[in-house]
């Protein structure tokens, strides 16, 4: 049973999560303009990227559902907790949001409805939906306490072959995986200056965050950042270490992004459509955006994601966005028949066909983007890499959020060569742990 005071515990640790004072919930709901009054309501925390106004117009004519829509933002979903107001969908980041927020009790397990829909069939979602599963203990295992719209395979990465002929570099194969070694190589050729600026990166590899980053490069060496129990973190390990350090000397030969050298446009996309980054690590979803400027696509290729030399071959996905429902939701049926909707009819196969991310139903797949040659080139190495997919656990102890904030605080005086990758493996130890260590008196 969630008990008030277990609530306030979940309160304190989410404003120390997201170190910012809790907020009122005054003026946070938005009524979407034009919307139908009358009918069942559901409110959904959401940004406008995932249910835009068109969308909210749409399941009014298709569902007879009115939507309201309140903006993403982890101390005002608290407040709606605790204030006995919750929405009855949230957008979450099923990789890194879904241990959080089952192991606080507060996340519907949606078991039984999957068993009795007619539209979401467990025999037909993607495996990468797993990591929406927890057991009490290890993610991907268990319950399902949320659904991807979409994801992908977020190690592997995307390349510009007119810069590999340029820099005269032997392209990546498509079905067997370079060495990050071998990676980080390349870009130290492929990287253009120019009057000390950089105008080319070689390659740009951050994830999709640090926290995922981290966990994923220490799977790729054959371990885990976590304990067995997922209660502290060890940065100092032989695979966490040889993580870690190759990010540094990543960060430290400058030939991409990182915390020392920020993209002026924030993030790779632009960057790589402009033809200013000659390897990009984001996975499949990032063709959506490739596709649109097709002299870019013609001569942009999709990799397998890197292996460590020695380590396993593992292709993680580092997001899997979609929504769960809190366990108060006032509204569950008609926020399920929205999930319904939104997660495997119309809305469902117009982003499986749009090239932005894998369906994550198997059913959905057919609507790939498949017409042009080079869709079709990618879309085999994408099908092929499907084999390699594994959840690689998160803890349920932090937020990625404050994780990250840490991270970004202790790591660039690694990245400057003020301290060695020993003295920053331990300092991460020591502030991430505090953190944690928090976290699980909190959950209990």
């Amino acid at each position: 049973m969630h008990t008030p005071s277990s609530r306030r515990r979940f309160l304190a640790l989410s404003a120390a999560a997201t170190a910012t004072a809790a907020t009122t919930l005054t003026g946070c709901a938005l009524q979407v303009a034009g919307a139908a009054t009358g009918g069942e309501g559901i409110t959904v925390m959401a940004s406008l990227d995932d249910v835009s106004a068109q969308l909210i117009q749409q399941a009014r004519r298709d569902l007879g559902i009115t939507i309201t829509v309140v903006a993403s933002d982890l101390t005002r979903l608290i407040a709606m907790l605790t204030n006995g107001e919750p929405p009855d969908l949230v957008r979450g980041v099923g990789a890194l949001d879904a241990p959080f927020f089952a192991a606080r009790g507060v996340a519907e397990n949606l078991d039984p409805y999957f068993a009795r829909s007619t539209v979401l069939k467990a025999d037909d979602l993607d495996p990468a939906n797993d990591v929406w599963r927890w057991d009490g203990t290890t993610q991907g295992k268990g319950p399902r306490y949320g659904m991807a719209k979409d994801f992908s395979q977020d190690a592997m990465f995307w390349y510009n072959t007119a810069q590999f002929d340029r820099a005269g570099v032997e392209p990546p194969s498509a079905t067997e995986p370079v060495t990050y070694e071998r990676w980080l190589d390349d870009a130290r050729r492929l990287v253009r200056r120019k009057n000390g600026q950089t105008t080319v990166y070689g390659g740009s590899y951050n994830g999709l965050g640090l926290p995922g980053l981290f966990t994923n490069l220490t799977a790729a060496a054959g371990g885990s950042l976590f304990s067995p129990d997922f209660s502290r973190v060890d940065f100092t390990t032989p695979e966490a270490r040889r993580a870690l350090t190759w990010y540094v000397d990543y960060a430290k030969t400058r030939v991409g992004p990182s915390l020392i050298q920020p993209n002026p446009d924030s993030w790779d996309g632009p960057t790589y459509v402009a033809g200013r980054m000659a390897m990009s690590g984001n996975g499949y979803w990032l063709g959506g955006m490739i596709n649109a400027e097709p002299t870019v696509a013609r001569v942009s290729r999709l990799a397998p994601a890197p292996v460590f030399e020695g380590g396993p071959r593992i292709s993680s996905c580092q997001a899997a966005t979609g929504m769960w429902m809190p366990k108060k939701a006032r509204n569950k049926d008609a926020a399920w028949r929205f999930f319904e909707w939104f997660f495997g009819e119309g809305p469902a196969r117009e982003r499986a066909s749009s090239g932005w991310g894998i369906p994550s139903l198997t059913s959905l797949r057919p609507l790939m983007p498949r017409k042009e040659e080079y869709q079709r080139r990618v879309l085999a190495v994408q099908q092929a890499e499907l084999r390699h997919f594994s959840v690689t656990p998160f803890t349920p102890y932090v937020k990625t959020d404050a994780m990250e904030a840490l991270i970004n605080q202790v790591l660039p005086a690694a990245l400057h060569g003020r301290i060695t990758v020993d003295t920053l493996a331990g300092r991460l130890n020591t502030v991430v742990n505090e953190q944690m260590k928090r976290g699980k008196e909190q959950v209990g």
